[in-house]
């Protein structure tokens, strides 16, 4: 008795991103194709010489998203205010951005994107930070426009992620930016203030003349009241702040006792009684942004790559009648 046995045909796989192709496949080139998207990309890359990206890794793209209005979706680039928070730097020559690239998956993702250039004579450097999904690109924007690289992104299959906290990037750098100076400031200060208190430190006071003592308490009073005045402005702005709205915060002790060194030692220092404790104001505030500095790093190590405002649009499409806006 033979026993046949009836076995289902497979579909072939997708030549670009591995799918299994519907019974209307494309052949195209000896190859078969999910869709008109995936051939599309292979066609771009064939006709630019970079089809060693099928080489490192099988099918390793992806099928790019078809949408209708593709061309109206990325008007919103054009916009120069939109181009200027999503730009970390241009010069009208030369232009710098970064997206997050969540398609980027392999090897041969980091090959291609960082051959962008091939395809696109506008971009001059691409590098890849693969950990972090992140492509950084430098292009000419006399040659290239952000919205052209972006299209060209997309129908490659890695349309990046652009939302209302990309556009706030800029403003998070330069908190970090100024929490850096007004450490650097509070340090120097502290390094300088205890250089200037060493006759303090080895009992030595006596042996200097009064007028040298007051002069060394008056240097210790100009290095501090850069310290008082930026270093410290936080710590106080929140404590009036606070105190505006009725609410003890935590910054109003630390803001009292700041207020406290810095004012017992300017009395001690004019008044000839002492040298005061301007060693310990510096300190103290310099401790304190050193903490906050790392309280920051540390939520920043702990918080979620994305938080509500990478779920908000930079841009939307209003239909009213028949026309878009």
């Amino acid at each position: 008795m033979t026993h046949i046995e009836n076995r289902k045909i497979q579909p072939p796989n997708c030549y670009h991103c591995g799918l299994p192709c519907k019974e209307n496949d494309i052949l195209f080139d000896n190859k078969h194709f999910c869709c008109r998207g995936c051939q599309t990309v292979y066609e771009i890359l064939s006709e630019n010489d970079l089809c060693q990206y099928y080489q490192l890794n099988a099918s390793p793209g992806q099928s790019p998203t078809e949408s209708k209005n593709v061309p109206r979706r990325f008007e919103y680039l054009e916009d120069e205010n939109v181009q200027n928070q999503l730009l970390s730097f241009n010069n009208g020559k030369v232009a710098r951005v970064t997206f997050n690239i969540p398609g980027m998956h392999c090897s041969s993702c980091i090959w291609l994107l960082e051959h962008l250039y091939q395809l696109n004579e506008g971009i001059t450097e691409s590098r890849v930070n693969f950990l972090r999904k992140e492509l950084s690109l430098v292009f000419n924007p006399l040659k290239t426009t952000l919205r052209q690289i972006v299209e060209l992104l997309t129908s490659l299959g890695y349309e990046p992620h652009i939302s209302l906290e990309d556009l706030q990037k800029k403003s998070q750098k330069a908190t970090d930016r100024s929490l850096y100076i007004k450490l650097g400031v509070a340090g120097f200060a502290f390094g300088n203030v205890m250089l200037l208190s060493f006759p303090e430190y080895f009992s030595v006071k006596d042996t200097l003349d009064f007028q040298f003592r007051q002069f060394f308490g008056i240097l210790n009073i100009l290095l501090s009241l850069p310290v008082l005045l930026y270093s410290a402005s936080e710590f106080l702005s929140s404590a009036f702040k606070g105190l505006k709205y009725k609410t003890v915060n935590i910054d109003v002790p630390i803001s009292l006792g700041i207020i406290t060194l810095f004012g017992r030692s300017i009395y001690e220092i004019l008044a000839g009684h002492g040298s005061g404790y301007m060693d310990s104001f510096v300190g103290l505030v310099f401790l304190l942004l050193l903490g906050k500095l790392f309280q920051k790093k540390t939520y920043e190590t702990l918080s979620f790559d994305r938080d509500y405002k990478s779920y908000f649009p930079v841009a939307i499409t209003r239909r009213e009648g028949s026309t878009q806006k």
